[in-house]
């Protein structure tokens, strides 16, 4: 049973219907294929616009306003780069390892720059969204951080994780008004906790139905004169226990903490976001998804994705401090007089957690 969203929230709408985006998915395929993935910056663009246009809160609509060319000069950009550091490594090795580095030091400012780049592309009723995060706030998240998580094997994950959530929306605005989001860490942990749980569980469950262990499969697979059939069945069995536990487990985790994510996000002005996202529905809408999906050689794709929008849609929810109108006449005020300088960059796609 879905959880319902924190009484006085009210659900945003999705209102796509697979049909009408099934006419621009399979231009946007054929029309990236037949340029050999050229216009697939467009196609990025079509995709982003349609959703964004169809997801409303209070009558009023999201919009996106990148261009492809935009997005596919940032893509040569890259590819250029790309191109000039792999000549560099294979003629000059040294100069080429030196620049991996300088190519890490960098990850994090390409990230900034692509996470400033899509929000201000991004608005709501005719109000830019804008992102100030800074250059040393996207390297500590993404190289120190990381290191640490590291070292204590994995245990501070769920600090890794909800620091980066915190910098995705603590550095967002909406024209001049700010976002604020602060997350208890315990319930990162629990989510943590339930997911590995569930990993553990099924494993056991699994192990013990099927009478095998880890040991039994690396010895297995280390053995050249163990029967063929014999490594394919305990392959087979790998592929199951993983789609049966750690798929599942992801779903687990990512739906406890947007629920916390949501709930704990404010926008200045009394103004409140919500969410009551279910882990074991996610799970269903994403396994028979891909079920449909793979037994329809990917036609049903489009209705896959807005069946999947519509249900996040009705479970993320909104509370009004105040008169809409009067918000968004203050958010474009105030946002006019902010300068917010950005780079026509394609990035990674980072961004608000969705």
């Amino acid at each position: 049973m879905s959880a319902s969203l924190p009484e006085g929230s009210k659900p945003f709408q999705f209102t796509g219907t697979a049909n009408e985006w099934f006419g621009i998915w399979i231009v946007n395929l054929m029309l990236s294929i037949v340029t050999i993935g050229v216009y697939s910056a467009w196609a990025k663009v079509r995709t982003k616009k349609y959703f964004y246009n169809h997801t409303f809160a209070e009558g009023r609509n999201f919009d996106y306003h990148a261009t492809g060319g935009q997005i596919f000069k940032g893509r040569l950009i890259v590819i250029g780069a790309l191109i000039v550091y792999q000549m560099i490594a294979v003629l000059v090795p040294p100069l080429g390892l030196l620049l991996s580095l300088v190519l890490l030091l960098a990850f994090p400012w390409l990230i900034l720059r692509s996470m400033m780049f899509n929000a201000r592309m991004s608005s709501f009723s005719n109000v830019r969204f804008g992102f100030d995060g800074t250059t040393g706030q996207a390297m500590l998240l993404m190289l120190v951080y990381p290191i640490g998580v590291f070292l204590t094997l994995y245990t501070t994950f769920p600090i890794l994780d909800r620091a980066l959530k915190r910098f995705s929306i603590a550095n967002a605005r909406l024209g001049g008004t700010r976002f604020g989001a602060e997350f208890p860490l315990g319930a990162f942990y629990k989510a943590f906790a339930v997911a590995i749980a569930w990993v553990i569980a099924v494993s056991l469950g699994g192990a013990a139905l099927f009478g095998i262990s880890i040991a039994s499969f690396g010895l297995a697979a280390q053995n050249a004169e163990t029967d063929p059939t014999q490594i394919m069945r305990l392959i087979s069995l790998a592929y199951l226990l993983f789609f049966a536990a750690i798929l599942p487990a992801s779903f687990i985790y990512q739906a406890m903490t947007r629920n916390v994510v949501y709930n704990n996000t404010v926008l200045e002005g009394g103004h409140r976001l919500a969410s009551a996202a279910s882990a074991p529905m996610l799970l269903w809408i994403a396994l028979s998804n891909t079920v449909v999906v793979i037994c329809t050689l990917f036609l049903l794709l489009p209705w896959a994705q807005v069946r999947l929008a519509r249900y996040l849609a009705a479970h993320t929810g909104y509370s009004l401090g105040g008169p809409l109108d009067d918000f968004v006449t203050e958010a474009q005020t105030t946002g006019n007089a902010v300068g917010d300088a950005y780079a026509d960059f394609e990035g990674m796609g980072a961004g608000l957690p969705m």
